[in-house]
């Protein structure tokens, strides 16, 4: 039988898995044939909107999203081996960690949604990373609610239900209000021992608010913790028609728990067992390290999650990666088009990495700040990206575009040299996914000298988190007893999947500790342009 016609016959019989997963800029949905491999996939392009000094998403454009990355989905399918697409085996959702989704009883929804973007939690997540000894940053669920606590937000008195967007989309496909631990472990601090949100902390919230007389408790209102392989329920009549409103797709289908995008990239570069670590780099950046013991003391630069198999793991999260990048690609488009050059963005995006390559160790002077919104870990509540030279900098594209990419870096250095130098953390490589990575070998290399760390990127590591959500369904699907996801994993996706690795080379690790020097010192200038550059 021909490869096509196998895969035909999986997509017939119903051996296939779906993966959705929605990003920051795009929702994706891509399909896995029995052997794991993605055999079709469809997206949607949105962007978040600031609005009211808040970052938010619309709940329509949510299921507008989901609806038309499906149907390109199917169309694909369709296209390629002439099948219409009514069943798959199993399916999962991810989405964006964090923020805050509240509805009442009647599962309305009581304000805008707040994203992970937002940095207006600071009261919050400091009282409460003080009271339970175990840092909550801001983007945290829990930190969100505790603020609109303390800022007496009338609807929270009405609260039924508390959960993040992955978590919203599969109570709405489902009737299920649950979440996969790992993305549990971004609403609320979770005990792994017990796979489940801390008892004691918990039970130290409750006391906290115990005086307004809520009709409430917090467990009461938060999503129920599963761990991978577990059910997450199976898709309604309802839900079907949510996804697929042309009636096609069939209802009933199984569902692994939600899991967030910290764990979707975890599970997308095989980075789930002790020792392992990858980093995501898109609209925003962060590493996640698999801890083989706790961290010595509570550092606020340092999340504490988890995987989506519930082992603890160091996350050092940056609000901020290739938004001020992906800005200055459109300038560059724009005058091309001016010129009445046309260059497809892809070649673009290829031709300012490789000349970053060209450029000076250090940049030649030159500095950039992406920060579009706020940025917990060098302590700024609002963004302004910011470009800035002296008059002797050597300001030519090579170093601009050196620059533009190390901006990207800038403050997971910061958080990585955290676990590396105070906390001794070692790790052997980094697995790399993300759009930072796309142009081959250039985001890799630069990276491996900032962090001063061998960085791989798989040949899949494109699919990222829509992948890494599918395989999640197919482990729930077709995983042995007693195997475990680090096993399947290892055994019977990655075992045949080959990655690139890349060792830091010594000029650019020298070059980005001489860019760092300039990137610390010039905190100044972004704090002033904060300070005196109001956004109308």
């Amino acid at each position: 039988m021909t490869k096509e016609n196998l895969i035909k016959q999986n997509i017939i019989e119903g051996k296939t898995s779906l993966g959705i997963e929605f990003g920051s800029t795009r929702i994706k949905a891509v399909l896995i044939g029995e052997d794991h491999s993605p055999i079709a996939s469809g997206s949607h392009n949105w962007e978040n909107k600031l609005e009211d000094g808040i970052w938010t998403y619309h709940l329509d454009d949510v299921w507008t999203g989901l609806q038309s990355s499906y149907a390109k989905l199917a169309e694909d399918v369709q296209n390629k081996y002439g099948v219409t697409l009514t069943k798959v085996g199993s399916m999962g959702l991810s989405g964006m960690m964090h923020g805050y989704l509240v509805f009442d009883k009647g599962g309305n929804q009581l304000v805008p949604f707040r994203t992970w973007r937002n940095t207006i939690t600071e009261e919050a997540a400091s009282i409460l990373t003080e009271k339970f000894q175990f840092n909550i940053p801001q983007r945290w669920n829990i930190a969100h609610l505790y603020q609109a606590i303390l800022n007496k937000e009338d609807h929270v008195k009405d609260i039924a239900f508390l959960t993040t967007l992955a978590g919203y989309v599969h109570w709405k496909l489902t009737g299920e209000k649950i979440l996969g631990v790992g993305e549990a472990s971004g609403v609320f601090p979770i005990d792994s021992t017990k796979i489940d949100y801390n008892k004691k902390m918990m039970e130290e919230f409750d006391q906290m608010i115990a005086h307004l007389s809520f009709d409430w408790k917090l467990r009461d209102i938060l999503p129920e913790v599963r761990n991978a392989g577990e059910s997450g329920g199976v898709l309604t009549e309802e839900g079907a028609r949510l996804i697929d409103p042309t009636g096609k797709l069939e209802a009933g289908i199984p569902l692994c728990p939600p899991e967030g995008d910290a764990g979707t990239g975890m599970v997308a570069t095989n980075s789930i067992a002790e020792h392992t670590g990858n980093v995501s780099a898109g609209t925003s950046i962060f590493a996640m390290i698999v801890l083989e013991k706790e961290l010595s003391r509570v550092y606020t630069e340092i999340d504490m999650v988890t995987t989506p198999a519930g082992k603890p793991v160091a996350m050092v999260h940056c609000n901020n990666c290739t938004s001020d990048l992906d800005a200055w690609i459109r300038v560059f488009g724009e005058v091309l088009q001016e010129m009445g050059v046309k260059v497809d963005k892809p070649a673009l995006y290829d031709a300012l990495y490789y000349k970053a390559l060209e450029g000076d160790r250090d940049c030649g002077g030159l500095l950039s700040y992406n920060y579009y919104s706020g940025e917990p870990i060098t302590q700024f509540e609002e963004g302004r990206p910011l470009f800035v030279r002296t008059p002797n900098s050597n300001f030519n594209f090579a170093n601009f575009a050196r620059c533009l990419l190390f901006s990207t870096m800038g403050t997971l250095k910061v958080g990585m040299d955290i676990l590396t130098e105070k906390e001794n953390v070692k790790v052997d490589k980094l697995l790399g996914h993300g759009g930072l990575f796309k142009t081959k070998g250039v985001g890799q290399q630069l990276m491996a000298g900032a962090l001063n760390v061998p960085v791989a990127v798989m040949e899949s590591a494109g699919e990222g988190g829509a992948w890494g959500i599918a395989l999640l369904a197919a482990y729930m699907l077709r995983k042995e007893e007693g195997e475990t996801l680090e096993s399947y994993l290892s055994n019977k996706v990655f075992s045949q999947i080959e990655s690139h690795s890349v060792e830091p080379k010594e000029d650019d690790r020298k070059g980005f500790a001489e860019y760092m020097e300039k990137y610390i010192d010039g905190l100044a200038i972004q704090r002033a342009a904060v300070e005196h550059l109001k956004i109308e």
